[in-house]
This record gives C-alpha cells, structure tokens and sequence, in this order.
C-alpha cells in the first residue's frame, strides 16, 4: 500500500502541517485583541493620509520600489548562473559580464543621479 520511501516524506508532511497549525493556533490566542488608534489609522505607502486624492506627492517611493524590483531581478539572473557556472561556456560566461557590466553602470547612474538618497 505505502512504499517506506515515501513514508518519510509523509511523517514530514504530518510533521509541518501539525507544527503549523499548533503555531497559528498559539498566535492567535495569545497576540492582544485590542485595537488602537494607530492600527485603525488608514496608510498608503507611507504616506500620511490626505483628502484630496489630486493633491501632488513624493515619488521618491516608487523609484526606489521600482529599482528595488530591478536589482531583485539580476539576482534571479545570477543565482542559476553561478549553480551552473561549471557547466557554461565561455560564451556564457562574458555574456554574463556583460549582463552584469550593464546593471553596474545604471546603478551607478542611478546613484549619480540621487535617485537612491532619501530625503
């Protein structure tokens, strides 16, 4: 019926959810109920509430968000890359020079520029 070399991978499986519910359950019972005026504050952003939606502000957030996602993205470049850098050629390899040339000089573009200093 059940092979013993799944039966690991199931007492694992029956392992985790256990453990997962256990700590949902003791989070929920024992965190505070209590609601205060700071949680129930409505936020954006970070951004203090305001009325008016076609008041101007600070797009400083979204760039940095936005370069945050780029640089997030080079990484997800890199990691298989450099898992497999035994098994690429030498093309591969400056190619990914390359790739990694590129991003260098935008980031220090984007540095020059102060699209990175907060304010």
């Amino acid at each position: 019926m059940f092979s013993l070399n799944y039966f690991s991978i199931f007492l694992f499986l029956i392992f985790s959810v256990v453990l997962s519910m256990i700590i949902f359950f003791l989070a929920f019972f024992i965190t505070a109920k209590q609601d205060d005026a700071e949680k129930l504050s409505a936020y954006e952003c970070g951004f203090n509430p305001f009325s008016d939606s076609r008041m101007e502000f600070d797009v400083k957030f979204y760039i940095v968000a936005i370069l945050f996602l780029i640089f997030d993205l080079e990484i997800s470049f890199l990691f298989p890359f450099s898992v497999g850098i035994d098994c690429i050629s030498i093309g591969g390899f400056y190619s990914m020079l390359i790739f990694l040339f590129i991003l260098t000089v935008g980031f220090l573009y984007e540095w020059k520029k102060g699209a990175l200093d907060w304010d």
